[in-house]
């Protein structure tokens, strides 16, 4: 099986602005997919006011798909419930969490809610997981690297300060919903997606959700 993989094409990446580039992820060569997308006004702006207001989000959980509909995710964010714009917040996490489960038809995905004002991973690294879901509602989003931009043997070594400076290759957007591939999907060894956080700017927050897969 691992034979097949060792004369593979190097991984790519697929960006477009329609949501059918996400199942992309599925294919052997890729290692990023992402769709980029704007962000309606009302979301923006309960994203802002939330911010503004000095709201620390720092929540984790694990959810199991339900079998007899659609699961909605009203109770995240508990405190943030009577901002104008919360029922558009969950409901585009629903949505998220909808295409997630359904893509990769897992049993058990955990979720991560985070506002940030520094880097949270600022080194250029590879995920030990199969798969990632990576979305920024406010601030600047993940950077990524091309294939060979970055030497394997370096990445998550001492090594990898010699390459901080590095470029990258792409730079997501507040909005843009992204599938990022680890180390842990089965023939990806060695082909994870290079990535890291960005700085924030000065005064600067972030918002960012991730979804994982949990076997």
């Amino acid at each position: 099986m691992m034979l097949a993989y060792e004369h593979m094409d190097a991984p790519c990446q697929v960006l477009s602005a329609q949501a059918d580039s996400l199942p992309s992820i599925l294919e052997p060569t890729v290692n990023l997919a992402v769709w980029q997308r704007e962000l309606p006004s009302p979301l923006q702006s309960f994203i802002s006011t939330m911010l503004a207001a000095g709201t620390h989000v720092s929540q984790s959980v694990t959810l199991e798909p339900r079998e007899n509909g659609p699961q909605h995710l009203s109770g995240l964010l508990p405190e943030c419930a009577a901002m104008p714009g919360y029922d558009d917040f969950i409901d585009d996490l629903t949505l998220l969490f909808e295409m997630f489960v359904c893509l990769f038809e897992v049993r058990r995905a955990g979720i991560r809610l985070r506002s940030l004002d520094a880097a949270m991973c600022p080194r250029w690294h590879v995920d030990q997981v199969p798969v990632r879901l990576i979305t920024t509602y406010s601030g600047p989003g993940s950077q990524w690297l091309g294939e060979g931009r970055m030497p394997r043997d370096a990445i998550g070594s001492p090594r990898s300060d010699d390459w901080s400076a590095v470029q990258p290759s792409g730079t997501l957007k507040a909005g843009d919903v992204a599938l990022f591939k680890g180390e842990r999907w089965h023939g990806n060894e060695g082909r994870g997606i290079v990535h890291r956080s960005p700085v924030p700017g000065q005064g600067e927050r972030r918002m960012v959700v991730t979804l994982d897969w949990l076997r």
